[in-house]
């Protein structure tokens, strides 16, 4: 048995029925019991089913029969700022991953991903994590640097307007080494807070990791 919180309902948002059966066999081995999922293969029926009841968790593909899932994204980031959304996708375009992770997106998988590393993905964002395909990663880190630098000529400035002032409160205590619980008692906050906070920095600076926020808040001159 895996030892995690197990946030229910979970929305899954998926028109390929193979892909929903993976992850409905993943979700089960975590130890949801079947009644905990929401199936969803359009955003109108999504939509349906989020009128009747909340989720606390969205797993949601991109390419639907009635349009993007990014617009559900957005529309679910909105209602409940604090949901974990994870986007498990064929999708591999740039704009279309910053598109999900600005809209509210937490992590991006691609479903070429076989079930170990989906189920890794999963495990992540059931302890608050933020995970970010590898392939996915290394283009964003790859290729935002320099059209930032092209657009706005300052990447610092550009850093700064991301990031809210408590979001860079919050980078500075994570590269003093503190954790969640430090950082959650010496802002008074509580901890869900931090791990929401840190969630959003992760996404605003295309992260998956507090080694990777520091490095790239450094090279953008956010730290020092």
């Amino acid at each position: 048995a895996i030892n995690l919180i197990l946030p229910a309902p979970v929305l899954i948002v998926e028109d390929d029925m193979q892909v929903r059966l993976r992850l409905e066999n993943l979700l089960l081995q975590f130890g949801y019991k079947i009644d905990a999922l929401i199936f969803a293969a359009s955003l109108s029926e999504a939509r349906a089913q989020l009128s009747d009841q909340p989720v606390a968790l969205a797993l949601i593909d991109i390419g639907l029969p009635d349009g993007s899932g990014i617009d559900l994204i957005s529309e679910l980031n909105t209602s409940d700022p604090g949901l974990s959304i994870l986007v498990i996708s064929a999708w591999a375009t740039e704009d279309v991953i910053l598109g999900a992770l600005r809209a509210g997106a937490v992590g991006y998988v691609l479903k070429e991903r076989d079930d170990l590393e989906i189920a890794i993905a999963l495990r992540s964002v059931l302890r608050g994590g933020a995970p970010i395909d590898p392939f996915i990663a290394k283009r964003i880190i790859d290729e935002l640097p320099s059209k930032a630098l092209e657009k706005d000529g300052d990447n610092k400035d550009l850093c700064q307007q991301v990031l809210t002032a408590r979001e860079n409160q919050i980078l500075l205590l994570v590269a003093d080494g503190l954790g969640n619980k430090d950082i959650a008692d010496h802002l008074s906050l509580s901890r869900y807070t931090v791990e929401c906070h840190i969630k959003h920095i992760y996404r605003k600076l295309a992260v998956s990791s507090r080694t990777r926020a520091i490095h790239a808040a450094r090279e953008r001159g956010l730290l020092k």
